[in-house]
């Protein structure tokens, strides 16, 4: 006792006792939903990685000191090979990181699972852009939704940026960052017009990463805004995709850290199918429960509930007078304060045309559903930064 006491005396008197670390966090600074593989293709000749190094840029969301890849295979109908993986800033000269998983550089993914790699040492600036380069050995169907990638023959240590972008399902389903400071997490709940399926290829012009810019510049390292869009996705139903209500804890409870989550979608419940007859589309009752779930699950595990209003789209492909009064009832439910849900993003205000509500106006549309990179601007700029937490300094 007499050594110790002295030991800690002159530790004092130095000025020499260590003091804990400052506590980390970790957050989700990147997502991309799974999503079951599109079966694109023939049965003779698949689309699939096979012998062949993949990268995929990401921009994050937060700033990072230190970074965590989950390789999701939770909807894969075989296990995921994965040959070897590297992470690297974009844009700089900083060289490739290898990326493990609990020391292994080999590892094989099993169906159903998902698996989190040993952290990576990066400091990354919020915004920066990080690259995951990952070899397939094997012939791999991931399930994860479709992101842009560049897509080389054989194994290489990188995938230089002359490789031509494809649209393509890849393997990773989120991107954690290492944080001193806990910040606001938002994750964006949505179908194609939240996954950007529009917007440019590689421009990082989905609505959610426009808005995660405008939140960054307003109130620096405050709020983190993720995108869980999958084209197809309902609030009900599965379609190409597990729907809103099933995926519900994966994708967005899951998460480490979320404090708030934007609802929108149900425009693809609404529609009819566009067969022969057409099945109509979910009626306001049933939609109604499905978002009093959703609302009732993020408020059991302390996370506030955002609804968003439903875009217009009259002139579309499948519109029709039973599913436009349909939305029409669930936005006025929405805005009636009684829904469940916290606040209110009013996408429809935001995006429709004043002389014609029904329509998007012309110049921000190319198909009278989808937003183009206009309208996806809009969207973002429309949105008060208050509800998401921001403070600007």
């Amino acid at each position: 006792m007499l050594r110790w006491t002295t030991a800690l005396t002159l530790a004092l008197a130095t000025g020499a006792l260590a003091l804990p670390a400052q506590a980390q966090v970790w957050v989700p600074a990147w997502t991309a939903s799974p999503a079951p593989d599109r079966l694109d293709g023939t049965p003779e000749a698949p689309v699939q990685f096979a012998n062949q190094t993949v990268r995929q840029d990401m921009r994050l969301a937060s700033s990072a000191t230190a970074l965590r890849f989950r390789i999701s295979n939770e909807l894969g109908a075989v296990p995921l090979h994965i040959g070897g993986a590297s992470a690297q800033r974009v844009g700089t000269a900083s060289p490739a990181r290898l990326v493990t998983f609990n020391g292994r550089a080999d590892v094989v993914v099993p169906v159903g699972a998902a698996l989190l790699s040993d952290p990576v040492a990066m400091q990354v600036p919020a915004l920066g852009d990080v690259s995951l380069t990952v070899y397939f050995p094997d012939a791999a169907r991931p399930a994860v939704r479709r992101t842009a990638v560049r897509i080389a023959e054989g194994r290489l240590a990188q995938v230089e940026d002359k490789v031509k972008l494809a649209y393509r399902q890849n393997v990773v389903s989120a991107v954690l960052a290492e944080r001193a400071t806990r910040p606001v997490v938002v994750v964006a709940l949505g179908d194609s017009i939240t996954e950007g399926a529009t917007a440019t290829r590689g421009s990082n012009g989905d609505w959610p990463a426009l808005l995660a810019a405008r939140l960054q510049q307003a109130c620096p390292d405050q709020v983190v805004l993720v995108n869980a869009g999958i084209s197809g996705n309902k609030v009900v139903d599965h379609g190409r995709s597990h729907s809103a209500l099933a995926r519900l804890d994966r994708d967005v409870i899951a998460q480490p850290n979320v404090d708030r989550v934007i609802v929108f979608e149900g425009i693809n419940d609404i529609r009819h199918d566009g067969g022969t007859p057409p099945t109509p589309g979910r009626n306001a009752d049933d939609m109604l429960l499905g978002y009093r779930q959703i609302a009732d699950r993020l408020h059991a595990n302390g996370i506030t509930a955002i609804a968003a209003t439903i875009t217009p789209f009259g002139g579309s492909d499948r519109y029709e007078p039973v599913s436009a009064a349909t939305r029409t009832t669930l936005n006025d439910w929405m805005r009636g304060g009684h829904s469940g849900f916290d606040a209110l993003i009013d996408f429809d205000q935001i995006l429709r045309d004043p002389a014609k509500p029904e329509y998007l106006p012309a110049d921000i549309t190319r198909d009278f559903l989808h937003p183009n990179d206009e309208g996806y601007r809009r969207m973002a700029a429309g949105v008060d930064l208050a509800l998401l937490g921001c403070r600007a300094r």
